[in-house]
């Protein structure tokens, strides 16, 4: 009769906290294509309260001229954050998606994302996958993949082709 095999110490395993629908907080991260539109759309069909949804888009750190007159990357609150929350808000007015919370965060895309929806507690991330492949998605990266690598709730990913609720079906 063969022995039993050594038990193996198992690792703790996290949990993804699965939101109870309606939720209170919905983070979408914007990059001012089509795909955000619909990202936002989808939270808005999923959260108890427009304000609810934060339209968060995330700056990269520049190396531009400073407002100080000298050659240094630009900080949080400078130039480029303004203009920043600025085009995000008119980018909301132009998609008549009132009501949501528009965020400006400074860094890589993924982690910023990530971060931010841990910071304001968030039971949900919905994006949209911008669907690269082959040499696209070798330089660009799957900005998609690496949120739901680091975040800590639960992600909804969007897959093109998007269809806004607006849009009606012919055929």
């Amino acid at each position: 009769m063969s022995e039993p095999a050594p038990a193996q110490q198992s690792q703790p395993l996290t949990r993804t906290r699965i939101p109870i629908f309606p939720v209170k907080c919905i983070v979408a991260p914007v990059d001012f294509s089509e795909s955000s539109v619909a990202a936002i759309v989808t939270a808005l069909e999923l959260v108890s309260a427009p304000a609810g949804v934060h339209a968060l888009h995330v700056d990269l750190p520049t190396a531009d001229f400073s407002p100080t007159g000298e050659w240094a990357p630009l900080r949080e609150g400078e130039l480029t954050g303004t203009l920043s929350l600025e085009k995000l808000v008119q980018f909301l007015e132009d998609n008549h998606l009132s009501g949501v919370t528009p965020a400006i965060e400074f860094g890589d895309p993924a982690n910023a994302v990530s971060a931010y929806a841990q910071k304001h507690h968030a039971d949900m991330i919905v994006l949209a996958a911008h669907g690269y492949h082959g040499l696209q998605r070798l330089i660009h990266g799957s900005t998609a993949e690496r949120i739901i690598r680091h975040c800590e709730c639960a992600t909804l990913v969007l897959h093109r082709p998007f269809r806004l609720a607006s849009e009606t079906v012919t055929g």
